[in-house]
């Protein structure tokens, strides 16, 4: 008989309906249970696509003695990180705090009032590498709880004081002025972790670093750096190159667990794939490269054909594992090939060229025998390729996909909105600009004001929006999707409800000059007596507060707000000022940083819509100037920026503005692009 997850909103949860465990969702019932029944919780965290999370739960979740364990020895509480990313970090800074590591699934056992007191991740059903086995666990933690109670509250009390004294390294520096030297300095500091060789940056594994990346882009479009560009380049092609790449259907894999970008781990993940769309179509603004203009397509069409749902939006990942020809469940099964597949598919001398282009080996680059396809070289033959890769496509179309994980998470959304809007309209595909204004559309069902006060929910699952609050990173992101659109389209609309976010980031997210994870009137009464949520580096995604801080800016720009302006340059005092040391956990707030130091370059195209308003968009929109913010719309627009900004002689108008001196306006796309370059 499915438990208590069958009818959760979250494929992680459901995913886990069928276990023996007796599992709850987070909330004040699983509490009141452990009181009731004076035994510990016992938190186990993950995601839907994660494998490792997927292993634990077939290895031990799915055994009935050791589910029988579980239920009388314990209240059982299953967390999808995705959707409780405040549950998440408090307890993640716990495990690494006590491991000094973190990682999914997250297993964390706790008081009944939610004070972990041991925390680890996974564990196996036999004790293996000095590694216990869970079944161990389980035992030592159970009798601790009985014999040792005095023990378990000492090590509680110890994890609690750990992140009171973490919490309170945190407090903010004085608000100082963004300055180039920090840029500098983080640049010097991040050259040291380089990878010359491979591209990116540290050794195995190696992540996509998405906001590193757009960061240097920035840099250098300001300075004229060439060894920021350089690492740019250089890492964004290697990825595009190697096995991170699905070179067939485009997009890209969470990570890659060798240092050379071959071999990926094989979840494809929304947010992944969102940034760094924005990031190659920015790195084709720049440079004109056609290698990241076919990743941008390629990418965007697979957001499109994989990741949207009916309703509208992105749904939040597809799964690492799927059924090989065996009939069992393998990892990046969907993505493998070998000589003979490839020969089977295409006949011999395609497969033979194919096995050529694509590094497919006898011996494997995946496993034995089995190869991820990676293109170092373009081949002379475009046609060929163009045709190999389509048949070859089709012939994977058959295989048992990968499960998809289809709730439609705010934020990451918000992130697909700003890519295909900023990607539509710099390769002039309308359709991507389209989709983006469907997601908000869908979007604007998980919002809701009551009484004056705006709040957005994290996520939905085929139209049914979930009861989790949304948390800073949903409501930042969503406006910079929002702000991004507007550029794209010039409808004021999507200005005024990045501002009604960006309110309420400042309302009730904002408390004695810091900015916390989680709404002040929507923390859960739990969390806060650990600690309320709060993180200052990017992980996957930018952290909350230096993504807010880039929307704040950006509205500040086209509304004329000193309060968004100042409340942007304090968001980013914090994170700017360990950047020189971190400098690959600040990257957004970096590439932030250089918008403020650029300008920002207030950009006002006045005109109807046509030819000539199009041209001047265009040039605005080609300007790779950091600062750069971009207002369309006809006289009498609402939007501040677009005020008492006349068009000259009738005729469509730009006008450039930047450190409050403006250019004479100009009706010339040639002449718009000049004053954007200076």
């Amino acid at each position: 008989m499915p438990n208590r997850l069958a009818s959760s909103t979250s494929p992680y949860l459901r995913q886990h309906a069928d276990n023996p465990v007796d599992w709850y969702e987070w909330g004040d019932e699983a509490f009141a249970e452990a009181r009731r029944r004076d035994v510990p919780l016992l938190l186990s965290v993950g995601y839907a696509a994660c494998h490792w999370c997927h292993v634990m739960a077939h290895e031990s979740f799915e055994d009935a003695s050791v589910a029988a364990f579980m239920n009388e020895r314990f209240v059982c509480i299953k967390v999808d990180r995705e959707e409780r990313p405040d549950v998440d970090a408090v307890y993640m800074e716990a495990t690494q705090a006590m491991t000094g590591q973190g990682g999914w699934p997250m297993t964390v056992f706790a008081t009944p009032d939610g004070d972990p007191f041991f925390c680890g991740t996974y564990f196996p059903p036999r004790p293996v590498g000095g590694m216990p086995s869970f079944g161990q666990v389980l035992a030592s933690m159970a009798a601790a709880w009985t014999t040792r109670r005095e023990d378990v509250g000492s090590s509680a009390a110890s994890i609690r004081a750990a992140l009171a004294d973490r919490a309170a390294d945190l407090a903010p520096p004085a608000a100082a002025p963004v300055r180039s030297e920090t840029t500098e300095a983080a640049l010097a500091a991040l050259a040291t972790t380089y990878d010359v060789h491979r591209g990116g940056f540290g050794g195995a594994p190696k992540f996509p670093p998405s906001m590193v990346v757009e960061w240097l882009l920035r840099h250098h479009a300001r300075t004229g750096s060439h060894g920021a560009l350089a690492m740019a380049e250089s890492t964004l092609e290697a990825m595009a190159r190697g096995g991170l790449y699905d070179q067939l259907g485009g997009g890209f894999a969470r990570y890659s667990v060798d240092a050379d970008w071959v071999v990926p781990h094989f979840e494809k993940m929304l947010y992944d794939n969102a940034l760094l769309l924005r990031v190659y179509a920015h790195a084709w603004r720049l440079t004109g490269s056609a290698l990241a203009r076919r990743v941008v397509t390629e990418t965007a069409d697979w957001l499109l054909r994989e990741l949207r749902t009916p309703e509208g939006g992105f749904a939040s990942a597809l799964d690492a594992d799927s059924l090989g020809p065996d009939g069992r469940t393998h990892e990046g099964a969907f993505y493998a090939w070998t000589p003979e597949s490839l020969t089977t598919a295409l006949g011999p001398d395609d497969g033979g060229w194919a096995a050529h282009t694509f590094s497919v080996t006898v011996e494997g680059t995946f496993e034995a025998g089995a190869s991820v396809l990676q293109l170092r070289t373009d081949p002379d033959d475009d046609a060929r390729l163009a045709d190999v890769r389509h048949r070859l496509l089709a012939t994977r179309e058959t295989r048992p996909r990968p499960a998809r994980d289809d709730k439609v998470v705010t934020g990451w959304n918000g992130l697909a909105v700003a890519a295909l809007a900023e990607a539509g309209e710099l390769l002039d595909r309308p359709d991507w600009v389209a989709a983006a204004a469907d997601a908000v559309h869908h979007l604007r069902s998980h919002l809701r004001a009551e009484d004056g006060v705006v709040r957005l929910a994290r996520a939905s699952r085929d139209g049914r929006v979930g009861t989790a609050a949304g948390v800073l990173e949903d409501y930042a992101h969503v406006a910079e999707g929002l702000l991004a659109l507007y550029s794209a389209t010039g409808d004021p609309v999507h200005v005024d409800d990045a501002g009604r976010l960006l309110d309420a980031i400042l309302d009730r997210f904002l408390e004695e000059g810091r900015l916390y994870d989680t709404a002040a009137d929507e923390t859960d009464a739990v969390l806060a007596r650990i600690r309320r949520p709060r993180e200052l580096a990017d992980g996957p995604t930018p952290a909350g507060q230096t993504a807010a801080a880039g929307a704040l800016l950006t509205y500040a720009a086209l509304t004329g707000s000193v309060r968004h302006r100042e409340a942007a340059e304090a968001a980013l005092a914090e994170p700017l000022a360990v950047a020189p040391r971190v400098p690959r956990a600040t990257g957004w707030a970096l590439a932030v940083a250089e918008a403020v130091l650029d300008g920002p370059r207030e950009v006002a195209v006045i005109g109807t819509p046509g030819a000539d308003r199009d041209a001047l968009v265009r040039a605005a929109r080609r300007s790779p100037a950091p600062g750069a913010v971009v207002a369309v719309g006809t006289e009498g627009s609402r939007v501040p920026l677009l005020a008492d900004r006349p068009a000259v002689s009738g005729r469509a108008t730009a006008y450039v503005c930047r450190g409050f001196v403006c250019d004479q306006p100009t009706t010339d796309a040639i002449e718009l692009a000049g004053q954007l370059a200076r």
